[in-house]
Formats: C-alpha cells, sequence, structure tokens
C-alpha cells in the first residue's frame, strides 16, 4: 500500500503570544513537512477562553505571517468544534467507556496528580461533574523521532483522565485526538513538554479506530532557573523585526545547517532554504537556553 501523504500542523494556544519556544517547535513541525511536500496546517486550539489573552489569536497570526510561515488551508479554531466534540463525551458515556466526576483538586491533592478512582462507579450525574474516561490496566508505547522509546502504565502512572472539565470545557487530551484525525494529521511535531500526553492520545486512538500518526517531539528550552521558555514565566514574545536572526537561531537549536547571507533574502526564502536542508536525526533530545543560543 502506498503511505499517506505527509500532513502536518501547528496549533498553538492563545494564552500568550509567541515566544522563541513557540519558535522552535513551529520551525521543526513546518521544515518536517515542506522537506517532503507536505500539507502543513495550522489550529488554533482555543479551547481554555478563561486563559486567553486578548490579542493573543491576532498576535499570533501576524507573528507567523511576519516569520515567512505559510499554512495551507483555513486556520481552523477548536471554539467552533464543540459540537463534535459534546457528541463524542456523550457516545463515551453512553458506551460505559467514560463516567461523572465530582471530585475537587483538595481531594485529589496527595495523588501525584494519578487520579485513584474515587468516582469510577460512583454513579454521579453529569451536572456540576467533570466526565472522565476509563482507562486500561495496560502499557502504551511508541517510539518518538528523536526522543525515542516511550512507555507509560495509564492505570498506574495517569489513572482515569478528564476529558470534560466540571466548568463544561473540553479537555486537551479528546480535542487534539478528533481533530488531528479529522484534519488527516499524519504527524505530529510539537514540544517534549507533551511527550507524557502521547499514551493517552494512543489509547483514545485505538479506543476510537483513528490512525495513529508519528511523533516528533522537539527539546524544550530550559532557562537558567531550570523552568521550560514558555508563557508562563513570561518568556518574551517574538520581535517582528528579528524574524531572520531569530530564524537561524532556532535553525541552531534544532541543530540544522546554517545558511549563509546569500541564501536568502526574506523569512520566507530562508525558510524554503532550510526545508531543503532538513534533517530530524540532528535534533537534540534536550536542549539549556545558553546552548540554544550557542550551539
Amino acid at each position: 500500500m502506498t503511505p499517506p501523504a505527509y500532513t502536518g500542523r501547528f496549533a498553538p494556544t492563545p494564552s500568550g503570544y509567541l515566544h522563541f519556544g513557540s519558535l522552535v517547535a513551529a520551525l521543526a513541525s513546518y521544515l518536517d513537512a515542506r522537506a517532503v511536500n507536505g500539507r502543513w496546517l495550522l489550529r488554533m486550539e482555543d479551547l481554555d477562553p478563561p486563559r486567553e489573552v486578548a490579542g493573543a489569536q491576532a498576535g499570533i497570526l501576524s507573528t507567523l505571517e511576519s516569520y515567512g510561515f505559510e499554512w495551507d488551508g483555513e486556520l481552523v479554531r477548536q471554539s467552533t468544534r464543540h459540537a463534535e466534540y459534546a457528541a463524542l463525551v456523550e457516545r463515551l458515556l453512553n458506551q460505559g467507556l467514560a463516567y461523572a466526576c465530582t471530585c475537587s483538586r483538595k481531594q485529589l491533592e496527595g495523588h501525584q496528580g494519578i487520579y485513584p478512582g474515587t468516582c469510577r462507579n460512583a454513579g454521579h450525574g453529569f451536572s456540576d461533574a467533570a466526565i472522565r474516561l476509563r482507562v486500561p490496566e495496560l502499557v502504551y508505547r511508541f517510539t518518538d523521532r528523536v526522543q525515542g522509546e516511550y512507555q507509560q502504565h495509564l492505570g498506574r502512572e495517569v489513572g482515569d483522565f478528564v476529558i470534560r472539565r466540571r466548568d463544561g470545557l473540553y479537555a486537551y487530551q479528546l480535542a487534539v485526538v478528533l481533530d488531528d484525525a479529522w484534519q488527516g494529521v499524519t504527524d505530529v511535531v510539537r514540544g517534549a513538554d507533551l511527550l507524557d500526553s502521547t499514551p493517552r492520545q494512543l489509547y483514545l486512538q485505538e479506543l476510537l479506530g483513528l490512525p495513529q500518526p508519528r511523533y516528533l517531539h522537539v527539546p524544550l528550552i530550559i532557562q537558567p532557573d531550570g523552568h521550560k521558555l514558555g508563557k508562563s514565566y513570561r518568556s518574551p514574545p517574538l520581535p517582528v523585526d528579528q524574524a531572520t536572526p531569530l530564524l537561524i537561531r532556532a535553525l541552531r537549536a534544532l541543530g540544522q545547517a546554517l545558511p549563509h547571507a546569500a541564501d536568502y533574502a526574506s523569512p520566507g526564502e530562508l525558510l524554503r532554504w532550510a526545508s531543503q536542508q532538513w534533517d530530524a536525526t540532528r535534533i537534540p533530545r534536550c536542549l539549556t537556553l545558553a546552548e540554544a543560543q550557542l550551539r
């Protein structure tokens, strides 16, 4: 059988503006797709309105355009997909694969983020409750293209996980699996902070009979204080007037070949040059901020 054509995606969350760590992930996903003449989609993961920063969506789009990124098709916003998520949650409830959970955060303190199954057989009503998916006592494993072999025992290391929050908002794990399949995504390239989410997504894919994409988790940029470069730690947004030098710095962080000035005249031309040189096997597994700047 002929393997499916490559379809990748970049899926930022508008809880803040793009920063250098975002750029590294966006660049890796873009070049990985363009290097094989694949499609590159853009999806706004706006599932959590209370955390959304005013103007962030417009800022993200403007920054991507300024840095030369061109996406295929129309931008998809997850906020327009609530009916599909609701239908899936109802289906899982009707099949007995999910249940209502009334546990508070305080009740779950001390369990190190592993759900102890408190409400699994309680038969709670669905109002004022989160919805959790029952997980099997099984190990889910996959081979990441950068991070190598990864495995997780869902029952012991995660427990039944939330697919719809108590406030009615849908969880990332549910939405990302449904939308990647709907959009025909064959390759997921994203930050390594989502590495441990992947087994939950593998289980959902299996449960729903959906294809499993290939995964590539790029290293996080770790700051001197040990925190990842990200929105939560006030990482500076990407300046529009520094597109070319920051793209080159991101290429360096990803272990890629670096261009000469003659190789480009604009960010878009730099991206086209870089897609011809792309080699995912050169991506490091981990990276500090100093290494990202000096590699």
